[in-house]
């Protein structure tokens, strides 16, 4: 096989994984974001939070937002500055600081939901081809043996 075959199921392997921008969404990164963030939400709904605890939670949901922005494609990126507004440190009270970390949870639930769908309608129609391609094969396939001389005896 030739480096240009061998290269072609990697390349469709990342597009297949690209956004509607046309960068590339680092999936594993997102989703252990989003696991993270997950389980902080969780947490932080069991325990009231002190003064230390609500900076901190500031800290950990912007830091979250700088790492998505690596890892989303432009459209997503954009989508995510344009919903999400910045926390502030002084004034960040407790329900304000969980509403926040529920929807980025709610946000990237609803991507991954988003990318699943997109998977299996890509997985559809590629099903729906293979089988199109069948049927064409079968039709050639008849017509040739219809059109073939019969065997003498």
């Amino acid at each position: 096989m030739s480096d240009e075959q061998n290269t072609e199921p990697q390349q469709q392997a990342e597009k297949a994984e690209e956004g509607q921008g046309g960068s590339y969404i680092q999936a594993p990164k997102l989703m252990r974001i989003a696991s993270m963030t997950r389980a902080m939400l969780e947490e932080v709904r069991q325990e009231a939070l002190d003064e230390a605890g609500r900076r901190r939670l500031v800290e950990v949901h912007e830091r979250s937002l700088e790492e998505m922005q690596d890892v989303l494609s432009d459209d997503l990126r954009e989508e995510l500055a344009d919903i999400f507004v910045p926390i502030s440190h002084e004034s960040a009270s407790e329900s304000e600081l969980r509403i926040a970390q529920a929807q980025l949870v709610g946000w990237l639930e609803g991507l991954f939901a988003g990318i699943q769908a997109s998977l299996l309608t890509q997985q559809a129609a590629a099903q729906h081809q293979l089988q199109e391609m069948r049927m064409k094969a079968i039709e050639a396939q008849t017509r040739d043996s219809s059109e073939a001389p019969g065997q003498y005896l």
